[in-house]
């Protein structure tokens, strides 16, 4: 088998090798679906719940891209900041780092008092929980610009915007698409928490209702396309970084 084949395939080689272990420790153990249902449990329940699966995860899609979008916007404006100043840095990394220490759940029943039980919440979760990445890496890609190319630069003309715009922004591009990939699991996470405590609707809203109704494949279920939610926009920002950030990536090109 080709390498390059081999090596996109191994992930779902990978997946149903975990599967069918999966569904073999529960029929050669007996395991009871209301304890840890069978993968086929959990294929059976998405089948028979398609719709409302389907109605809550759209919900938590489009929640969890709002939240994300701001996360961008306000990472990509924070991380120029700190990564083009020294002071910036040094005044605002350490309160930012801070911050993301903090547990994000936390944040959820403030929210809910300043927002009401709806989208709000979740939308500012999946931001506050996803932002962070993105600036680090911004502002990393703009601080390690090397001095000695930043020094030819000067000499040839070009002023501070100049190179951080012209050549900084370039060189962090592939740091930006590593903080997109980290970023877009973490706002998931956000969202689906926020749902359980603060929504009506949402895959987060179905699993706290399947897990008070024992119906395990069904929560099972809703855990499982957040997953695959996850996985596709991840998939997504690597094939965009392939095409785009080829350069930085080497042997990359011919993929």
């Amino acid at each position: 088998m080709n390498p390059k084949t081999l090596e996109r395939a191994s992930p779902w080689v990978l997946l149903v090798a975990i599967l069918l272990l999966w569904q073999g420790i529960c029929s050669v153990f007996n395991v009871s679906e209301f304890i840890f249902p069978s993968p086929w449990r959990i294929a059976t329940q998405l089948v028979e719940f398609r719709g409302p699966i389907a109605a809550h995860a759209w919900r938590t899609y489009w929640v969890t891209m709002a939240g994300f979008g701001l996360a961008i916007v306000v990472g990509v404006l924070l991380g120029f900041v700190v990564g083009s100043s020294r002071l910036a840095y040094a005044a605002i990394y350490p309160l930012m780092t801070a911050f993301n220490a903090l547990p994000k759940a936390a944040f959820v029943p403030i929210l809910v008092v300043w927002f009401g039980i709806g989208t709000g919440p979740a939308i500012l979760t999946a931001f506050l929980i996803s932002f962070f990445p993105i600036m680090v890496n911004i502002a990393t890609g703009l601080a390690t610009l090397e001095p000695e190319l930043e020094d030819v630069l000067r000499v040839l003309g070009a002023k501070r915007w100049d190179v951080l715009v012209k050549v900084g922004l370039p060189r962090a591009m592939p740091y930006f698409y590593g903080s997109l990939k980290v970023a877009i699991t973490l706002a998931f996470v956000g969202t689906t928490v926020s749902e359980m405590t603060a929504a009506n609707e949402g895959i987060g809203y179905l699993l706290i209702s399947a897990g008070s109704s024992m119906q395990m494949g069904l929560a099972f279920a809703g855990l499982m396309v957040v997953g695959a939610m996850a996985m596709v926009m991840y998939e997504l920002f690597s094939y965009i970084e392939r095409h785009t950030t080829g350069w930085a990536h080497r042997g990359s090109q011919n993929d």
